[in-house]
Protein backbone atom coordinates (compact mmCIF):
# COMPACT_ATOMS: atom_id res chain seq x y z
CA UNK A 1 0.00 0.00 0.00
CA UNK A 2 1.44 3.26 -0.95
CA UNK A 3 0.95 6.71 0.52
CA UNK A 4 1.65 9.83 -0.56
CA UNK A 5 3.14 12.17 1.84
CA UNK A 6 3.45 15.85 1.14
CA UNK A 7 6.36 17.58 2.24
CA UNK A 8 6.63 21.55 2.77
CA UNK A 9 10.47 22.72 2.42
CA UNK A 10 9.69 26.16 3.30
CA UNK A 11 11.24 26.50 -0.52
CA UNK A 12 9.75 27.79 -4.47
CA UNK A 13 8.81 25.36 -5.90
CA UNK A 14 11.91 24.78 -8.82
CA UNK A 15 11.14 26.66 -12.26
CA UNK A 16 12.28 24.98 -15.62
CA UNK A 17 16.37 25.01 -16.07
CA UNK A 18 16.21 25.01 -12.22
CA UNK A 19 18.69 22.14 -11.20
CA UNK A 20 16.50 20.33 -7.94
CA UNK A 21 19.82 18.86 -7.05
CA UNK A 22 22.02 22.08 -7.04
CA UNK A 23 22.31 24.79 -4.52
CA UNK A 24 19.27 26.14 -3.09
CA UNK A 25 20.09 29.07 -2.10
CA UNK A 26 21.40 29.80 -5.83
CA UNK A 27 17.78 29.11 -6.90
CA UNK A 28 16.56 31.56 -4.67
CA UNK A 29 18.90 33.85 -6.14
CA UNK A 30 17.37 33.09 -9.66
CA UNK A 31 14.13 33.38 -8.97
CA UNK A 32 14.70 37.10 -7.96
CA UNK A 33 16.21 37.95 -10.53
CA UNK A 34 13.92 37.09 -13.23
CA UNK A 35 11.16 38.81 -10.84
CA UNK A 36 13.26 41.82 -10.94
CA UNK A 37 13.30 41.55 -14.91
CA UNK A 38 9.17 40.94 -15.10
CA UNK A 39 8.89 43.71 -12.72
CA UNK A 40 11.08 46.05 -14.44
CA UNK A 41 9.47 45.17 -17.70
CA UNK A 42 6.22 46.14 -16.54
CA UNK A 43 7.16 49.40 -15.14
CA UNK A 44 8.55 50.09 -18.52
CA UNK A 45 5.39 49.16 -20.15
CA UNK A 46 3.09 51.23 -17.88
CA UNK A 47 5.49 54.18 -18.21
CA UNK A 48 5.21 53.96 -21.98
CA UNK A 49 1.32 54.21 -22.02
CA UNK A 50 0.99 56.84 -19.91
CA UNK A 51 3.49 58.51 -21.85
CA UNK A 52 1.31 58.00 -24.73
CA UNK A 53 -1.60 59.11 -23.09
CA UNK A 54 -0.18 62.50 -21.72
CA UNK A 55 1.33 63.63 -24.84
CA UNK A 56 -1.08 66.49 -25.84
CA UNK A 57 -4.54 65.10 -25.02
CA UNK A 58 -5.76 66.76 -28.44
CA UNK A 59 -2.76 65.40 -30.21
CA UNK A 60 -3.93 62.01 -29.14
CA UNK A 61 -7.03 61.96 -30.84
CA UNK A 62 -5.19 62.07 -34.18
CA UNK A 63 -3.56 58.77 -33.89
CA UNK A 64 -3.80 56.57 -37.02
CA UNK A 65 -6.95 54.14 -36.25
CA UNK A 66 -8.57 56.35 -34.44
CA UNK A 67 -12.37 55.78 -35.45
CA UNK A 68 -13.64 59.25 -34.16
CA UNK A 69 -13.34 62.75 -35.02
CA UNK A 70 -10.44 65.07 -33.14
CA UNK A 71 -11.17 66.93 -30.63
CA UNK A 72 -9.42 70.38 -30.79
CA UNK A 73 -9.68 73.80 -28.74
CA UNK A 74 -11.66 76.35 -30.18
CA UNK A 75 -11.89 79.88 -29.19
CA UNK A 76 -13.62 83.21 -30.66
CA UNK A 77 -11.12 85.74 -30.12
CA UNK A 78 -12.81 89.10 -30.87
CA UNK A 79 -11.20 92.50 -31.41
CA UNK A 80 -8.73 93.84 -29.10
CA UNK A 81 -7.31 97.49 -29.13
CA UNK A 82 -3.07 97.22 -29.70
CA UNK A 83 -0.73 99.75 -29.02
CA UNK A 84 1.70 99.77 -31.76
CA UNK A 85 5.78 99.71 -31.05
CA UNK A 86 8.59 100.43 -33.66
CA UNK A 87 11.98 99.77 -31.89
CA UNK A 88 14.96 102.30 -33.13
CA UNK A 89 17.83 102.64 -32.26
CA UNK A 90 20.28 106.53 -32.86
CA UNK A 91 22.90 108.96 -32.00
CA UNK A 92 21.56 111.89 -29.36
CA UNK A 93 22.67 115.38 -29.83
CA UNK A 94 22.02 118.99 -29.02
CA UNK A 95 18.16 119.45 -30.62
CA UNK A 96 19.81 123.33 -30.96
CA UNK A 97 23.06 123.30 -31.39
CA UNK A 98 24.55 126.84 -31.58
CA UNK A 99 28.42 127.25 -32.14
CA UNK A 100 30.06 130.53 -31.34
CA UNK A 101 32.59 131.88 -32.47
CA UNK A 102 34.48 135.61 -33.20
CA UNK A 103 31.96 138.53 -34.13
CA UNK A 104 34.57 141.17 -33.73
CA UNK A 105 37.76 141.91 -35.40
CA UNK A 106 39.63 139.29 -32.77
CA UNK A 107 43.04 139.55 -30.70
CA UNK A 108 44.60 137.91 -28.27
CA UNK A 109 42.23 135.69 -25.48
CA UNK A 110 43.11 137.21 -21.96
CA UNK A 111 41.03 134.89 -19.81
CA UNK A 112 38.20 131.92 -20.29
CA UNK A 113 36.03 132.15 -17.51
CA UNK A 114 33.60 129.38 -18.27
CA UNK A 115 34.16 125.74 -18.25
CA UNK A 116 32.57 122.70 -20.48
CA UNK A 117 29.16 121.35 -19.21
CA UNK A 118 28.25 124.51 -17.31
CA UNK A 119 25.22 126.26 -17.69
CA UNK A 120 25.52 129.90 -19.16
CA UNK A 121 22.73 132.38 -19.57
CA UNK A 122 22.39 134.76 -22.72
CA UNK A 123 25.10 137.33 -22.59
CA UNK A 124 27.23 136.36 -20.32
CA UNK A 125 30.89 136.73 -21.14
CA UNK A 126 32.39 133.56 -22.54
CA UNK A 127 36.07 134.88 -23.35
CA UNK A 128 37.62 137.85 -23.02
CA UNK A 129 39.83 139.55 -25.46
CA UNK A 130 42.56 142.06 -24.92
CA UNK A 131 41.93 145.59 -25.85
CA UNK A 132 44.07 147.60 -25.03
CA UNK A 133 44.74 149.21 -28.18
CA UNK A 134 40.85 149.57 -29.06
CA UNK A 135 40.16 151.75 -25.66
CA UNK A 136 42.56 154.37 -26.37
CA UNK A 137 41.32 154.36 -30.23
CA UNK A 138 38.16 155.17 -28.79
CA UNK A 139 39.30 157.90 -26.16
CA UNK A 140 40.80 159.69 -29.11
CA UNK A 141 37.78 158.95 -30.68
CA UNK A 142 36.07 161.05 -28.15
CA UNK A 143 38.26 164.15 -28.07
CA UNK A 144 37.57 164.31 -31.79
CA UNK A 145 33.89 164.47 -31.28
CA UNK A 146 34.50 167.08 -28.57
CA UNK A 147 36.69 169.21 -31.31
CA UNK A 148 33.59 169.14 -33.64
CA UNK A 149 31.63 170.50 -31.06
CA UNK A 150 33.67 172.86 -30.33
CA UNK A 151 34.13 174.18 -34.26
CA UNK A 152 30.26 174.21 -34.28
CA UNK A 153 29.93 176.48 -31.96
CA UNK A 154 32.15 178.73 -33.03
CA UNK A 155 30.84 178.78 -36.18
CA UNK A 156 27.40 179.33 -34.86
CA UNK A 157 28.39 182.53 -32.84
CA UNK A 158 29.89 184.07 -35.90
CA UNK A 159 27.11 183.33 -37.60
CA UNK A 160 25.16 185.20 -35.14
CA UNK A 161 27.11 188.03 -35.25
CA UNK A 162 27.19 188.53 -38.60
CA UNK A 163 22.90 188.51 -39.42
CA UNK A 164 23.34 191.39 -36.30
CA UNK A 165 25.21 193.46 -38.67
CA UNK A 166 23.52 192.91 -41.83
CA UNK A 167 20.84 195.50 -40.91
CA UNK A 168 23.72 198.10 -40.15
CA UNK A 169 25.32 197.61 -43.81
CA UNK A 170 28.62 196.37 -42.49
CA UNK A 171 28.30 192.63 -43.80
CA UNK A 172 26.73 191.62 -46.85
CA UNK A 173 24.46 188.59 -47.97
CA UNK A 174 27.09 187.04 -49.30
CA UNK A 175 29.01 186.72 -46.29
CA UNK A 176 25.85 185.92 -44.36
CA UNK A 177 25.60 183.05 -46.65
CA UNK A 178 29.38 181.45 -46.41
CA UNK A 179 29.00 181.92 -42.68
CA UNK A 180 25.36 179.81 -42.62
CA UNK A 181 27.37 177.06 -44.39
CA UNK A 182 30.12 177.08 -42.46
CA UNK A 183 27.83 176.73 -39.43
CA UNK A 184 26.21 173.80 -40.89
CA UNK A 185 29.40 172.26 -41.95
CA UNK A 186 30.60 172.32 -38.19
CA UNK A 187 27.56 170.60 -37.40
CA UNK A 188 27.94 168.14 -39.73
CA UNK A 189 31.40 167.00 -38.58
CA UNK A 190 29.81 166.90 -34.93
CA UNK A 191 27.73 164.14 -35.93
CA UNK A 192 30.50 162.43 -38.18
CA UNK A 193 32.80 162.32 -35.18
CA UNK A 194 30.13 160.88 -32.70
CA UNK A 195 28.73 158.37 -35.31
CA UNK A 196 32.80 157.15 -35.33
CA UNK A 197 32.88 156.81 -31.53
CA UNK A 198 29.93 155.08 -31.22
CA UNK A 199 31.08 152.80 -33.94
CA UNK A 200 34.34 151.99 -32.64
CA UNK A 201 32.31 151.88 -28.88
CA UNK A 202 30.47 148.78 -30.82
CA UNK A 203 33.60 147.16 -32.32
CA UNK A 204 35.42 147.05 -28.65
CA UNK A 205 32.11 146.01 -27.22
CA UNK A 206 32.05 142.77 -29.66
CA UNK A 207 35.67 141.69 -28.82
CA UNK A 208 34.15 139.78 -26.08
CA UNK A 209 33.14 136.27 -26.93
CA UNK A 210 29.67 136.31 -24.95
CA UNK A 211 26.92 133.66 -25.11
CA UNK A 212 23.83 134.00 -27.51
CA UNK A 213 21.00 132.24 -25.66
CA UNK A 214 20.92 130.63 -22.55
CA UNK A 215 21.75 127.08 -22.34
CA UNK A 216 24.03 123.97 -21.59
CA UNK A 217 27.98 124.76 -22.85
CA UNK A 218 29.01 121.74 -24.34
CA UNK A 219 32.81 122.45 -26.10
CA UNK A 220 35.09 125.16 -25.09
CA UNK A 221 37.75 125.39 -27.93
CA UNK A 222 40.03 128.08 -26.74
CA UNK A 223 42.92 128.98 -24.39
CA UNK A 224 44.07 131.80 -22.90
CA UNK A 225 46.73 133.56 -24.52
CA UNK A 226 45.26 132.30 -28.04
CA UNK A 227 45.12 134.35 -30.85
CA UNK A 228 41.68 134.81 -32.58
CA UNK A 229 40.31 135.85 -35.45
CA UNK A 230 36.73 135.46 -37.61
CA UNK A 231 38.36 133.08 -39.39
CA UNK A 232 39.18 130.77 -36.24
CA UNK A 233 35.86 128.56 -36.39
CA UNK A 234 33.83 127.91 -33.59
CA UNK A 235 35.63 128.36 -29.59
CA UNK A 236 31.91 127.21 -28.17
CA UNK A 237 29.14 125.64 -28.31
CA UNK A 238 25.93 125.57 -26.51
CA UNK A 239 22.57 123.05 -26.23
CA UNK A 240 20.05 126.16 -26.50
CA UNK A 241 17.89 125.85 -23.23
CA UNK A 242 20.18 121.93 -22.82
CA UNK A 243 17.40 120.54 -24.88
CA UNK A 244 18.39 117.03 -25.99
CA UNK A 245 17.27 114.51 -29.05
CA UNK A 246 17.96 111.03 -30.43
CA UNK A 247 18.33 110.78 -34.05
CA UNK A 248 16.15 107.63 -33.97
CA UNK A 249 17.01 105.54 -37.76
CA UNK A 250 13.76 104.11 -38.81
CA UNK A 251 13.21 102.09 -42.17
CA UNK A 252 11.04 103.48 -44.90
CA UNK A 253 7.60 101.30 -43.48
CA UNK A 254 8.04 102.47 -39.68
CA UNK A 255 8.86 105.72 -40.54
CA UNK A 256 5.31 106.01 -42.57
CA UNK A 257 3.83 104.68 -39.31
CA UNK A 258 4.75 107.13 -37.08
CA UNK A 259 3.48 110.94 -36.83
CA UNK A 260 4.80 113.76 -35.15
CA UNK A 261 3.85 114.34 -31.74
CA UNK A 262 3.68 110.81 -30.89
CA UNK A 263 5.06 109.73 -27.92
CA UNK A 264 8.66 107.71 -27.15
CA UNK A 265 10.77 106.47 -24.79
CA UNK A 266 14.49 106.26 -25.21
CA UNK A 267 16.72 104.43 -22.98
CA UNK A 268 20.37 105.53 -23.22
CA UNK A 269 23.77 103.08 -23.50
CA UNK A 270 25.19 102.47 -20.22
CA UNK A 271 21.98 103.20 -18.27
CA UNK A 272 18.82 101.34 -17.53
CA UNK A 273 16.94 104.81 -17.12
CA UNK A 274 14.40 105.02 -19.19
CA UNK A 275 13.38 108.86 -20.66
CA UNK A 276 10.30 110.57 -21.82
CA UNK A 277 9.89 112.42 -25.48
CA UNK A 278 8.07 112.76 -28.85
CA UNK A 279 8.56 113.19 -32.14
CA UNK A 280 8.93 116.23 -33.11
CA UNK A 281 10.22 116.21 -36.62
CA UNK A 282 10.11 113.07 -39.44
CA UNK A 283 12.90 113.23 -41.84
CA UNK A 284 11.38 114.26 -45.75
CA UNK A 285 14.23 112.29 -47.35
CA UNK A 286 15.01 108.65 -47.14
CA UNK A 287 19.08 108.00 -47.50
CA UNK A 288 19.85 106.20 -50.56
CA UNK A 289 23.04 103.95 -48.86
CA UNK A 290 20.71 102.18 -46.23
CA UNK A 291 16.78 103.23 -47.26
CA UNK A 292 16.24 104.88 -43.74
CA UNK A 293 15.04 108.03 -42.56
CA UNK A 294 15.84 109.65 -39.20
CA UNK A 295 12.69 110.90 -36.93
CA UNK A 296 13.83 113.31 -33.92
CA UNK A 297 12.70 112.87 -30.72
CA UNK A 298 12.72 116.02 -28.10
CA UNK A 299 14.04 115.33 -24.89
CA UNK A 300 14.42 117.12 -21.98
CA UNK A 301 17.97 117.76 -20.30
CA UNK A 302 19.19 115.15 -18.27
CA UNK A 303 22.93 114.03 -17.30
CA UNK A 304 22.62 110.96 -18.70
CA UNK A 305 21.99 112.14 -21.88
CA UNK A 306 25.34 112.93 -23.30
CA UNK A 307 25.17 114.02 -27.31
CA UNK A 308 26.98 112.22 -29.41
CA UNK A 309 25.94 108.85 -27.32
CA UNK A 310 23.79 106.00 -28.70
CA UNK A 311 20.19 104.89 -27.49
CA UNK A 312 17.37 102.74 -28.19
CA UNK A 313 13.74 104.04 -28.49
CA UNK A 314 10.31 102.92 -28.83
CA UNK A 315 8.10 104.75 -30.49
CA UNK A 316 4.34 104.72 -30.18
CA UNK A 317 3.56 103.86 -34.37
CA UNK A 318 -0.65 103.94 -33.04
CA UNK A 319 -3.25 101.45 -32.36
CA UNK A 320 -4.64 98.96 -34.22
CA UNK A 321 -8.20 97.21 -33.61
CA UNK A 322 -7.81 93.38 -34.32
CA UNK A 323 -7.74 89.72 -33.03
CA UNK A 324 -5.22 88.86 -31.12
CA UNK A 325 -4.65 85.19 -31.72
CA UNK A 326 -1.76 83.00 -29.74
CA UNK A 327 1.38 81.88 -31.80
CA UNK A 328 -0.33 78.06 -31.57
CA UNK A 329 -2.84 79.33 -33.58
CA UNK A 330 -1.66 80.62 -36.45
CA UNK A 331 0.18 78.11 -39.38
CA UNK A 332 1.94 79.20 -42.54
CA UNK A 333 2.76 77.52 -45.60
CA UNK A 334 4.04 78.08 -49.37
CA UNK A 335 0.65 79.99 -49.82
CA UNK A 336 1.20 82.26 -46.65
CA UNK A 337 -0.56 82.13 -43.22
CA UNK A 338 -3.77 80.88 -42.10
CA UNK A 339 -5.72 79.31 -39.29
CA UNK A 340 -8.74 76.68 -38.91
CA UNK A 341 -12.20 77.74 -38.30
CA UNK A 342 -15.06 76.00 -37.45
CA UNK A 343 -17.35 75.84 -40.67
CA UNK A 344 -20.92 73.78 -41.40
CA UNK A 345 -21.24 70.83 -39.60
CA UNK A 346 -18.25 71.11 -37.80
CA UNK A 347 -15.75 70.83 -40.84
CA UNK A 348 -12.29 72.35 -40.64
CA UNK A 349 -11.83 75.58 -42.79
CA UNK A 350 -8.97 77.08 -43.96
CA UNK A 351 -8.58 80.86 -43.74
CA UNK A 352 -5.64 82.86 -45.09
CA UNK A 353 -4.81 85.86 -42.87
CA UNK A 354 -2.43 88.55 -42.60
CA UNK A 355 -0.49 89.12 -38.86
CA UNK A 356 0.45 92.69 -37.75
CA UNK A 357 2.06 93.70 -34.20
CA UNK A 358 3.75 90.83 -32.21
CA UNK A 359 3.04 91.64 -28.73
CA UNK A 360 2.91 89.66 -25.38
CA UNK A 361 -0.48 88.73 -25.32
CA UNK A 362 -0.11 87.50 -29.20
CA UNK A 363 -0.26 88.22 -32.32
CA UNK A 364 -2.86 90.76 -34.47
CA UNK A 365 -4.12 89.26 -37.41
CA UNK A 366 -5.07 92.56 -39.36
CA UNK A 367 -6.66 90.77 -42.40
CA UNK A 368 -8.58 87.49 -42.81
CA UNK A 369 -10.94 87.76 -39.20
CA UNK A 370 -13.69 89.59 -37.79
CA UNK A 371 -13.03 87.93 -34.73
CA UNK A 372 -16.31 86.49 -34.36
CA UNK A 373 -15.55 83.02 -36.02
CA UNK A 374 -14.07 79.80 -33.59
CA UNK A 375 -10.94 79.65 -34.32
CA UNK A 376 -8.67 76.31 -33.73
CA UNK A 377 -6.30 77.43 -30.74
CA UNK A 378 -3.61 74.34 -30.85
CA UNK A 379 -3.30 71.06 -33.16
CA UNK A 380 -4.30 73.17 -36.22
CA UNK A 381 -0.77 71.55 -38.12
CA UNK A 382 -2.70 68.10 -37.34
CA UNK A 383 -5.92 69.09 -39.44
CA UNK A 384 -6.99 68.89 -42.77
CA UNK A 385 -9.10 71.41 -44.65
CA UNK A 386 -12.74 69.84 -44.37
CA UNK A 387 -12.17 67.23 -41.90
CA UNK A 388 -15.05 66.92 -39.28
CA UNK A 389 -13.68 67.99 -36.33
CA UNK A 390 -15.42 67.96 -32.17
CA UNK A 391 -14.76 71.73 -31.10
CA UNK A 392 -14.20 72.07 -27.37
CA UNK A 393 -14.34 75.81 -26.13
CA UNK A 394 -11.22 76.99 -23.92
CA UNK A 395 -13.06 77.89 -21.39
CA UNK A 396 -15.22 75.30 -21.14
CA UNK A 397 -12.20 73.13 -20.80
CA UNK A 398 -10.13 75.32 -18.09
CA UNK A 399 -13.25 74.52 -16.17
CA UNK A 400 -13.55 70.87 -16.66
CA UNK A 401 -10.91 69.91 -14.37
CA UNK A 402 -12.18 72.09 -11.46
CA UNK A 403 -15.29 70.31 -12.24
CA UNK A 404 -14.21 67.06 -11.74
CA UNK A 405 -12.35 68.17 -8.50
CA UNK A 406 -15.91 69.17 -7.12
CA UNK A 407 -17.46 65.90 -7.97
Amino acid sequence: MNYETTVDTGQEPFLDGDDPLGDPDEARAKQRKRRLLVIAAVALLVLIVVAMMSKGGEEAQFAPGAGQAPTVTVSVPGTTTVQGEIQATGTLAARREMPVGVVGEGGRVVSVPVEAGQWVRRGQVLAVIDRSVQSQQAVSSAAQVEVAKADAELAEANLARALKLVDRGFISTADVDRLTATRDAAVARVKVAEAQYRELLARNARLNIVAPEAGLLLERNVEPGQVVSPGSGALFSIAKGGEMELLAELGESDLAAISVGVPAKVVPAGTDKTFTGEVWQIAPVISEQNRQGVARVALSYAPELRPGGFATATVISGTVVAPMLPESAILSDDKGSYVFVVGEDNKAERRDVQTGLITDNGIAVTSGLSGNERVVMRAGGFLTEGETINPVDEGAQAQQPAETQDS
